[in-house]
């Protein structure tokens, strides 16, 4: 594994995370997808009315859950046949199956729909798919790998190595790593900031959130969020080591939504006052988070009461809670072709 100092990626990273926009010219129908982790489905929530209006049949345990930029096709992977299932959005079906390298973990999608990068945590491997060919095409080390994070590039794509304690960059036109970001920890999820300068990770043991800057490939803060309770009580379907499962940045930048399993809820960090500035409670066990692309709405996976937390970001209280499938936890969200994603 070769390994590269930032500067020579940077750029090429930059410029695709600012490709993608949404426009809103026309009515915004977002659908929200949720992988049930302890059954066989995908339920599909519709955002206008909050209510789940169909499931997904995708294999027992799905694992992760992402879509391509136009939403027209969802990924998901299944723990116990070891696959990706490619799914048509507008007929719910399984167009295709791919074969993987053992267990997978949460998957990440290039906005075009050509690749998806699938973390494989009993092989140390990352496992790059040709959608098209439905084949795989190139597997790369890494050790304990968790979760894959696409940010609007159709280049580069981020893989977390819990072995490691790093995010990991694959660029997809050389078929290797261009570069490895320290994580500060034992990385959970995490998100990149819309400049793609900042790094906001979630790690073991710490209730709270690491800051990396990513340009100088070095660890900035760490923000430990205080809580309400100290210790945390037996979670069925989460480890010990962890405090913090899910984080998201509001689609403007401003704020980090950070979850809490500590507090069964969410704390709002202010990014540009460097302050935590409000906490929503959720159901038990917040585990993933996503916004809707107008940032009207958090949408926050409880895997200990089967439900989805939808949260007024502008109010900041609890509109509702959405019944889903058994134990949810990834989430993915997109909007139909009526609001229409574009390049700029």
């Amino acid at each position: 594994m070769t390994r590269h100092r930032w500067g020579t990626v940077f750029v090429g990273l930059l410029i695709p995370t600012l490709a993608w926009s949404v426009d809103h010219s026309a009515v915004p129908d977002f659908k929200l997808y949720v992988g049930n982790s302890r059954g066989d489905d995908i339920s599909v929530v519709d955002m206008a009315s909050l209510k789940v209006t169909g499931d997904i049949k995708a294999g027992e345990r799905v694992h992760g859950v992402c879509l391509q930029g136009d939403g027209k096709r969802l990924f998901a992977t299944v723990e116990t046949d070891h696959t990706l299932r490619i799914i048509d959005t507008s007929t719910k079906q399984t167009i295709g199956t791919v074969k993987l390298g053992g267990r997978p973990n949460q998957c990440a999608a290039t906005p075009d729909g050509k690749y998806v990068a699938v973390p494989i945590r009993d092989a140390d491997s990352v496992d790059i798919v040709d959608v098209a060919q439905q084949q795989i095409v190139k597997v790369l080390p890494i050790k304990e790998p968790h979760n894959a994070l696409n940010n609007g590039s159709n280049r580069y794509i981020y893989v977390s190595s819990m072995g490691t304690h790093e995010i990991d960059v694959i660029d997809l036109e050389k078929m290797d790593y261009s570069a490895h970001i320290p994580a500060g920890g034992r990385p959970r999820p995490y998100v990149v900031s819309p400049d793609g300068k900042t790094m906001y990770v979630a790690v073991a043991d710490l209730h709270g959130f690491v800051i990396v800057d990513i340009p100088e490939q070095k660890v900035k803060e760490r923000v430990e969020i205080p809580a309400q309770h100290t210790t945390l009580r037996k979670l069925e379907y989460e480890t010990p080591d962890t405090l913090t499962h899910g984080l998201a940045l509001t689609p403007d930048g401003s704020e980090l939504w950070v979850s809490s399993l500590l507090d069964d809820s969410m704390y709002i960090y202010d990014i540009k006052a460097k302050k935590i500035a409000g906490r929503v409670s959720t159901g038990t066990g917040p585990n993933w988070i996503v916004f809707t692309p107008d940032g009207k709405y958090a949408c926050i996976s409880n895997t200990d009461t089967d439900d989805v937390s939808i949260i007024d970001v502008k109010s900041r209280g609890e509109v509702t809670r959405v019944k889903v499938g058994k134990v949810p936890k990834r989430l993915a969200i997109t909007s139909t072709p009526q609001a229409t994603t574009k390049m700029r």
